[in-house]
């Protein structure tokens, strides 16, 4: 089969999405494969029409790659591509109307404040940064509304450090989201053909947030798989994760990430298309269900749609 392997894209994610796509080119080639190595640019859409590949595998991140973007290019062209559809993944992009989705469909997530750069700037409405910290509580987070990788995200300990933490994710998003902390685990759970894989625990090395750098470098966090969860905590766990990807009509695979607190789990945002480096928590929790690296990237091509 010819297998268009899609990476590296102009979003903030570029690193990321390259690491991912040099492993899932290996592995490709190793499934016996011819792999087309494409990166995004002007020419994408013409060499992709030459080349006639008989699928796509995205292994992008972030804008234009996660967005829907290239997934509605190629609905278009007609050409099989691994990962949600384009609709579900501008869902999973925007965390505000993702969280919309939970609420709908009665999945746990986090209380929330949207702002929007225009209405800070021509309608003062840093004025109610006030009241939204009364309604969220303290701590809060801060973070961009369309970002992945826990790009642009800040812990807010007291309403003072609000105006500047706003600022800073304004510098990758035109929306900021402000949204209530949840003092807890953080997991994650790998959905692979509609079935959660084995609960992944994040426990940053500082004992901090788990941020970027805690994602992708080699010692940033432990990973913990399977989480240790009592059998009452881990249905709990799974039924918030398929509750999240199926409102949001995710298919194929996708990663949701949780927080488990003292009230049970409370949903984040849904990945349309997580990380495969060597360090991402799909990978792991592929191989805790006896899913080797390359099996798994055959498994995700069978489901290209």
């Amino acid at each position: 089969m010819k297998v268009a392997l899609l990476e590296g894209g102009r979003s903030l994610e570029r690193a990321v999405s390259l690491r991912s796509g040099q492993r899932v080119a290996e592995a490709l080639a190793e499934l016996g494969h011819e792999v087309l190595e494409l990166d995004l640019d002007a020419d994408l859409v013409p060499m992709l029409e030459r080349e006639g590949p008989d699928a796509v595998f995205i292994a992008l991140h972030g804008i234009e790659g996660e967005d829907g973007t290239i997934q509605s290019l190629l609905d278009l062209m007609e050409i099989p591509y691994t990962g949600p559809r384009s609709l579900a993944c501008r869902r999973c992009m925007d965390k505000d109307r993702s969280k919309q989705l939970f609420r709908e469909h009665g999945v746990p997530t986090p209380d929330w404040v949207t702002y929007s750069a225009a209405s800070i700037r021509e309608l003062g409405a840093a004025a109610t940064f006030k009241h939204s910290a009364e309604r969220l509580g303290l701590p809060l987070v801060v973070k961009p509304d369309s970002q992945g990788s826990s790009l642009g995200v800040r812990i807010v300990t007291e309403s003072g450090m609000l105006p500047d933490a706003v600022v800073s994710a304004f510098s990758y998003d035109d929306r900021v989201l402000l949204e209530s902390w949840v003092n807890g685990r953080e997991l994650a759970i790998s959905i692979l053909d509609d079935e959660p894989l084995p609960v992944v625990e994040a426990i940053p090395a500082d004992g901090n947030a788990y941020d970027f750098e805690a994602r992708y470098e080699i010692g940033g966090a432990r990973f913990v798989c399977p989480a240790e969860l009592d059998e009452a905590g881990e249905q709990a766990v799974r039924g918030a994760a398929l509750g999240a990807y199926r409102a949001l009509g995710c298919s194929g695979f996708a990663r949701v990430d949780l927080m488990l607190g003292g009230e049970g789990p409370s949903v984040l945002e849904v990945n349309a298309i997580p990380g495969l480096t060597e360090t991402s928590l799909m990978p792991q929790a592929a191989e805790a269900a006896g899913i080797g690296f390359t099996d798994m990237v055959a498994r995700i091509l069978e489901l290209a749609h």
